[in-house]
């Protein structure tokens, strides 16, 4: 038999663990940074099938970072497992099936890696909703020993690895001087006409920008009482950019505007970070293809992105620093059904959902195969990383 025969078989053998991890996890459905039982269960899954586990990781409690080393020489492989809920809605993006999935690769991989060589890594990477570890993971060097990095996420279509939006999370606030709105509203200096400024210094800057960029924000505190002139607002925003130096171009104009908001109104102005900045997602084409191609014998047609409608993900910083791949797997039967939507969380408890998780399971692990036993894949996955960063 030949590996990927193995392989397959080794697949098979993981279908009840893996539905019950999924299962578990839709159940138990925990926010970012608390997702304690989703990743002990993870973790649990890991060390059942031999792996060395070591949790807390990266600085995270529900992060963990799970090693499969064969002892012998050979690259090193890396699934990025997602766990975190939604509020209210749960699992309305799908990651108890995406971490399911990803765990299940890196699982599948170490039942032939004696037979291949090199090393699978299995980390667990908390809150892709909110802050994205993914990103403080990347600054501290986890991935400085990783020769691949392979992601996948539930979605209403087989979507190949491509491009997401860079994203810049900024808190603006806005000081002023408080004052009776009737009886003395001349003493006052208004923090709320400040950030009304603002709002209309941003839609004035609209025309000037990129059709492909998203600057979107809510006023978190707007003030305390109508007939109080507001000393304090806030509000936060999104600046996205389908690349990074974009990104950052267009943030310092967004914050130029918060700084003429602040001059007209009198007001005093300070702006911070409310999550992580995330970089742009670019594809290793040449580790995207032969995912794609093993996608293709399992019967997964995988279809180019729709340029557009990409949001952000945590997983760009990642492919800044190794060759990386996140790609989509349709888990509707055909349906289009949105994201974040209870419609799209239950949709991961349906016999089709349970059958692409098992065939994405195997395509993930057959392409660590293909990368591990093929010495000029892995160079030519690299020289093209290579220049990607020239």
């Amino acid at each position: 038999m030949t590996v990927k025969e193995i392989l397959h078989q080794e697949v098979s053998a993981l279908e009840t663990d893996l539905r019950e991890l999924s299962d578990y996890i839709f159940a138990n459905p925990e926010l970012g940074h608390q997702e304690f039982k989703s990743s002990k269960a993870h973790i649990a899954l890991l060390e059942k099938h031999g792996f060395t586990v070591e949790a807390p990781y990266a600085g995270f409690d529900t992060a963990f970072r799970a090693t499969f080393d064969s002892g012998q020489p050979g690259p090193t492989i890396a699934y990025l497992s997602e766990y975190d809920a939604l509020p209210s809605i749960g699992h309305g993006c799908g990651h108890n099936m995406l971490g399911t999935v990803d765990t299940g690769a890196g699982i599948a991989l170490s039942k032939v890696i004696n037979q291949t060589g090199g090393r699978v890594v299995v980390l667990g990477t908390p809150a892709e909703e909110t802050t994205g570890t993914k990103v403080d993971m990347t600054n501290i060097g986890v991935f400085d020993d990783v020769d691949v990095a392979m992601c996948t996420h539930p979605s209403d279509e087989n979507t190949m690895s491509g491009t997401s939006m860079a994203i810049h999370p900024i808190a603006f606030e806005f000081f002023g001087k408080p004052a009776h709105a009737a009886e003395a509203p001349e003493e006052g200096i208004n923090a709320l006409d400040a950030m009304l400024n603002l709002f209309n210094n941003i839609n004035s800057l609209r025309q000037e920008m990129r059709s492909s960029a998203r600057v979107h924000g809510i006023i978190t505190h707007g003030g305390d009482a109508a007939n109080v002139i507001p000393e304090y607002t806030r509000a936060e925003f999104y600046v996205r950019a389908l690349d990074t130096p974009y990104m950052e171009v267009l943030s310092e104009k967004i914050i130029n505007c918060a700084k003429a908001a602040a001059l007209a109104s009198g007001c005093t102005m300070k702006h911070t970070n409310f999550e992580n900045i995330y970089k742009d997602m670019i594809t290793n084409e040449t580790l995207s293809a032969v995912y794609n191609e093993n996608a293709g014998d399992l019967g997964i047609e995988m279809v180019p992105e729709k340029l557009g409608e990409n949001g952000s993900i945590d997983m760009g910083d990642v492919s800044h620093v190794v060759p990386s791949i996140h790609s989509y797997y349709s888990i509707t039967d055909g349906k289009r059904v949105i994201g974040h939507t209870p419609e799209f969380r239950d949709c991961t408890q349906t016999p089709f959902a349970y059958d692409m998780m098992m065939r994405v399971v195997e395509t993930l692990a057959r392409t660590g195969v293909d990368v591990i036993s093929k010495p000029e894949l892995l160079t030519d996955i690299r020289t093209e990383f290579a220049n990607q960063k020239v």
